[in-house]
């Protein structure tokens, strides 16, 4: 009845999670300096605004949810955060000495989903955040976009749009993390070759996401029209191959018919699907 109790109070994310783990869940209250951050938090950016309301809240009512830790397997005795930085640091603003977690004893894959599940639900993390938690369980754990889907509760296509907005220039992207720039605007830019300072006119004229994508497609049908000098065939071909592949083909046809053909993916599904092509056709 206990270990139920808790389960509720952890949020149904970290809930499911846990499911019906015959690991104990342990409570407790401990000392702030005891606590220290996880490599694998997938949140950086902290409103200070926001920070500042959690810290007056701490203040009036105390730490209402206990912060989920896991013991640190680099330092001994101190607990390492899985979720609930962001009350761990308001905690420090309000004066607290110790409060409320609860210890789980899970590795560090599950330490990393713990703490995605618990920021997506709670939408505490902003679109490249969300992003690096997911490319960084399919890289460094072996998740596949179907596994991440099921874990995460979002659409196969919802991550898939999230790992697409990785292919942005960093400049882009500190301007999603800033919050000057939203996922949909972000993602009318990808392969866009001067997509910051897109990025910036649609920023200052306040554009919306539909009339960025009037923006970026006018742009690109410019850039069509300087390369239509090419061989109406060569543009049928690179078209035909864009609309087989899904991706952006470019054909250079030297006039002595030898050249290069070029296709751009933006994530390593996009390529796997394109080898498999290949090789079964050829």
């Amino acid at each position: 009845m206990v270990e139920n109790r808790l389960k509720k109070g952890l949020g149904r994310g970290l809930s499911s999670l846990l499911g019906d783990s015959p690991k104990k869940i342990e409570t407790n209250r401990i000392a702030l300096n005891l606590l220290i951050r996880s490599k694998f938090q997938p949140r950086k950016y902290f409103s200070k605004e926001s920070l500042l309301d959690l810290t007056n809240s701490i203040k009036e009512q105390g730490v209402i949810q206990p912060i989920i830790v896991r013991p640190s397997k680099t330092i001994h005795g101190k607990y390492e955060i899985i979720a609930g930085e962001r009350r761990w640091l308001a905690s420090q603003n309000a004066g607290l000495h110790e409060v409320p977690i609860v210890i789980l004893d899970v590795d560090d894959a599950k330490s990393l989903e713990f703490a995605i599940v618990e920021n997506v639900q709670r939408q505490n993390l902003n679109a490249i955040e969300e992003a690096r938690g997911y490319e960084k369980l399919i890289k460094d754990f072996k998740y596949n976009q179907d596994k991440l889907s099921q874990l995460i509760g979002k659409s196969r296509s919802h991550i898939a749009n999230s790992l697409r907005l990785l292919s942005l220039p960093e400049d882009v992207l500190v301007l999603v993390v800033q919050g000057d720039l939203s996922a949909g605007h972000a993602r009318t830019l990808i392969n866009l070759n001067n997509s910051f300072d897109v990025a910036n006119k649609i920023i200052q004229k306040k554009l919306s996401v539909r009339q960025s994508e009037i923006l970026v497609k006018s742009m690109r049908e410019k850039k069509f029209k300087l390369v239509s000098k090419k061989d109406s065939n060569v543009l049928k071909l690179q078209k035909d191959l864009e609309e087989k592949t899904g991706l952006n083909v470019t054909i250079n046809n030297n006039k002595n018919n030898s050249g290069t053909i070029s296709f751009a993916y933006t994530d390593l599904e996009q390529l796997d699907k394109l080898i498999n092509t290949i090789k079964k056709n050829y």
